[in-house]
């Protein structure tokens, strides 16, 4: 493999805007558009995450919809546990059942203890049955760090997460079912006549917040997921920031908290796209092909976060194949692009052909045949 360097802008360094002091156990804030982690305290620390759990049930729920295991107008029954469920309710009807797509909105914005065990039962069976689900899905999203023991966040000894893996858990829901996501941006919700509102307080005073999560116990403290999405100035595209915030003394201060953290994201960093889907990167030798060069790219619009005045400071790093023999086929991976920040690396991406390259004939790659053995 060799390296080559991609000067994008001249290096011009600023002073990087500190992270503000959050009152709560442990936080995260991660810049969803680039997958970058912008500044957090306590990130892995193991908490009870309340009702922050209700995030992987909705995941599962979704997915059951997705794969029709379970139908929006289907009106599951509503069991003893579901009825007698403490905390936070919906206040689901045993002699009506809800139907799903109500349970959903229940779960969601009223933050439903009996909304989250009647969709487990209906996916799973049982709500230990569908605990065990939640493991898996936490286990194939990575989530190194959390376990689940019902699908309500009711406290448990052996029920706990991380800042970290809630902040996963969150951005894969956002991306894996935009469709369902606006759900979480509703302000209220009617069921059986009785009205209550989104416990997330910052939906009403920040236009640009649209999710996702509140979450309180005694032990856990008062918790909130936030999401919001702005313009990046002069970009042409919008960012997505999410926030987790664990164990704030209370309901106020955990949304004066998750805006404070969100504030110092989009005014602190800047995303750059470093190059575009399609856009060569520049073009790479083929040896013994019908062409004597192939143009390389990347898969998808290459974008990183850095701190506000440091987007002079970005470089690209190319380690590429060499040699590169034909044949060479269309989208083959010929390198490794690095976008860096002084000797941070932000970014990897597969470097791809951006073209096929045939053999090329007999006397071609003879010839290439010696010029690679004299140029060892």
């Amino acid at each position: 493999m060799l390296f080559a360097s991609l000067a994008l802008i001249a290096f011009a360094p600023q002073a990087i805007a500190q992270a503000p002091a959050v009152a709560a156990r442990s936080w995260i804030l991660i810049d969803v558009t680039t997958d970058q982690v912008l500044a957090s305290t306590e990130p892995d620390q193991k908490v009870e995450p309340a009702s922050l759990t209700k995030l992987m049930t909705a995941y599962l729920a979704f997915t059951a919809l997705r794969e029709k295991r379970l139908a929006l107008d289907q009106r599951p029954p509503v069991s003893q546990a579901a009825w007698k469920a403490i905390g936070s309710r919906m206040f689901v009807d045993p002699a009506k059942p809800a139907t799903v797509d109500e349970l959903l909105h229940g779960m969601i914005i009223q933050s439903g203890n009996d909304a989250s065990i009647i969709l487990a039962e209906a996916i799973a069976g049982s709500e230990a049955a569908f605990a065990q689900q939640m493991n898996r899905e936490a286990q194939r999203m990575g989530l190194k760090n959390t376990q689940f023991r019902n699908a309500t966040g009711l406290p448990d000894p052996q029920h706990y997460t991380t800042a970290r893996d809630l902040a996963t858990l969150a951005a894969r829901l956002i991306a894996d079912f935009p469709q369902r996501y606006g759900m979480y941006s509703q302000k209220e919700y009617v069921y059986n006549k009785i009205r209550q509102p989104n416990r997330n307080r910052l939906l009403f005073i920040d236009s640009t917040v649209d999710g996702v999560k509140t979450g309180h116990t005694d032990a856990a403290g008062y918790c909130l997921i936030a999401s919001a999405v702005r313009e990046q100035p002069g970009a042409g595209f919008k960012r997505r920031l999410l926030s987790v915030v664990l164990g704030a003394a209370s309901e106020s201060a955990r949304a004066i908290e998750s805006q404070k953290l969100l504030n110092y994201g989009f005014q602190g960093f800047d995303s750059v796209r470093v190059f575009s889907k399609g856009q060569a990167t520049g073009s790479y030798e083929v040896w013994k092909g019908a062409l004597g060069e192939v143009q390389a790219g990347v898969r998808a619009d290459l974008i990183v976060t850095v701190p506000r005045g440091q987007a002079a400071a970005v470089k690209a790093e190319v380690e590429r194949v060499q040699p590169l023999v034909a044949p060479v086929a269309l989208g083959q991976r010929i390198g490794t692009l690095r976008v860096k920040l002084g000797d941070t690396i932000l970014a990897e991406r597969a470097l791809l052909a951006s073209a096929a390259v045939a053999e090329a004939g007999f006397f071609k790659r003879a010839w290439d045949t010696i010029r690679l053995w004299t140029a060892k």
